[in-house]
């Protein structure tokens, strides 16, 4: 049959493709018969140079994603019509395979046609079935019951591990930039032999998580169904295989999920029936599309948050998150764990290392205090920058005796040789329960330390250096 005069009745890209059944390396299974010249430019620089008959690799990346709706379409002899985000080419593609009659029952034909644009539609985004449909909304409705995130999180990853009929599905934040890596959520059945996903994630899984890129290979998921996936994979990763394997995964699939064309994290699935990876497929790239948007949402709102309770220059909590603190306390909302211990802390010579030796050294020496009192931290302490050279640190659910020792501590750090001095004061809920009544205490405290301290080095006193 001539398919060039087929395909050339078609507006959009379109080409013909050959599928050998009997053949199982893709070099030779997957051919390209013939195409329009829509998409011959896209493949080839002159018209001239395009070829029939060969591997269709000879024009486009390998793509397993690609094979399997091949093979599917061929399989079931029934068109697919499917609409995703390919990474390739940094834009959205609706892509067509129709079955064609085929003379010859080892190689099947199918008509693939797509376009390509670099913007979602919504409206080819809803033209999905009525089950994944139904899913996307139960994720939706998830996402609004509560305000709480992470318990919404944890109710969407859920419901979609019970559609997609799987025996666990996670969500896994990623930082490619900072090389880092935290579980968003998880779900699994109730089998006692399979383990929470925390059993994996050591100091090396971030390893792992560096070959997925590789695996979805600028396509926009990646699949495993069956043995022979496992053992291409496993050339790959196979520390990653391996755990999968000791868990007892044998069918995978994988989105990444992205946002402003950046990789946020991972959304996965394991364990389901091969013969609904389709299905599976669209409800997660469809389910993808919507938490990319509200886990990078999330995300900024927390970077706002930890910004916006964050000194910039220590690192610290500020005066703002400080006053928050402390009305939580007075109203009751989040009352400071009893007993408890304050501390106020401030720093000597800051004016004076300021007008003497510039506020890059008065900057340094209010960095040294916060890394001093970092090092020094006991569990329950949170510290505070209250002022240009003030500090304080809140000590919860902390005895007499302990909290007493933490302050020895921080008066034994004071005056360390070649480091920042500081003046502390301190006092213990049991001589003051008010929270501000202890505040006030441990300020009064340490001012008193503080003159002993200037008595000692009257050079540091900022009256005397303005002399």
């Amino acid at each position: 049959m001539e398919y060039k005069r087929f395909v050339d009745n078609f507006s959009r890209v379109a080409c013909v493709l050959a599928v050998n059944l009997k053949e199982t390396d893709s070099n030779n299974r997957y051919l390209i018969v013939d195409a329009n010249d829509a998409y011959k430019r896209t493949v080839v620089k002159n018209i001239e140079d395009f070829a029939v008959d060969v591997p269709y690799t000879r024009y486009i990346p390998k793509a397993k994603n690609f094979e399997d709706l091949c093979d599917n379409c061929v399989m079931d002899n029934k068109p697919i019509h499917t609409y995703f985000d390919i990474e390739l080419y940094n834009a959205w593609m609706e892509v067509f395979f129709t079955p064609l009659t085929s003379d010859d029952p080892d190689r099947k034909l199918i008509l693939f046609s797509y376009e390509m644009n670099p913007k979602a539609d919504v409206d080819k985004l809803a033209d999905i079935s009525s089950e994944t449909a139904t899913a996307v909304i139960k994720t939706c409705l998830k996402l609004r019951e509560t305000k709480d995130f992470q318990k919404a999180m944890y109710a969407v990853i859920a419901d979609i591990r019970e559609q997609c009929s799987a025996k666990r599905c996670s969500i896994l934040l990623t930082d490619f930039e900072k090389r880092e890596y935290s579980l968003l959520c998880e779900n699994y059945d109730g089998d006692p032999n399979q383990l929470p996903m925390t059993a994996f994630l050591n100091k090396d899984f971030y390893k792992i998580i560096e070959t997925w890129p590789r695996f979805i290979d600028k396509s926009n998921c990646f699949v495993i169904t069956n043995k022979s996936d496992l053992e291409e994979a496993h050339k790959i990763a196979p520390e990653w295989i391996d755990s999968l394997k000791s868990d007892k995964i044998n069918t995978l699939v994988i989105y990444p999920l992205r946002s402003d064309n950046k990789t946020i994290g991972y959304i996965w699935a394991g364990n389901f029936d091969p013969s609904k990876a389709l299905m599976i497929k669209e409800t997660l790239g469809i389910t993808a599309f919507i938490l990319s948007a509200e886990i990078a949402n999330e995300m900024n709102v927390r970077k706002m948050k930890i910004m916006s309770y964050t000194d910039l220059l220590t690192g610290v909590f500020n005066r703002n998150a400080m006053n928050n603190r402390i009305s939580e306390d007075l109203n009751g909302s989040n009352p400071i764990p009893r007993p408890f211990g304050i501390c106020f802390i401030d720093v000597n010579g800051l004016k004076a290392t300021n007008d003497l030796k510039g506020h890059e050294a008065g900057d340094n020496l209010l960095k040294d205090v916060a890394a001093i009192l970092n090092g020094l931290m006991m569990p329950g302490s949170d510290i505070y920058r209250v002022g240009g050279d003030e500090f304080m640190v809140i000590v919860s659910k902390t005895v007499r005796a302990d909290f007493e020792r933490f302050s020895r501590s921080l008066l034994d750090n004071s005056e360390l040789p070649g480091r920042a001095h500081f003046a502390v004061g301190s006092c213990h809920s049991d001589d003051a329960d008010d929270v501000i009544k202890a505040m006030q205490r441990a300020d009064a405290d340490m001012y008193v330390v503080k003159a002993e301290y200037y008595s000692r080095h009257p050079e540091m006193d900022w009256h005397n250096s303005n002399a």
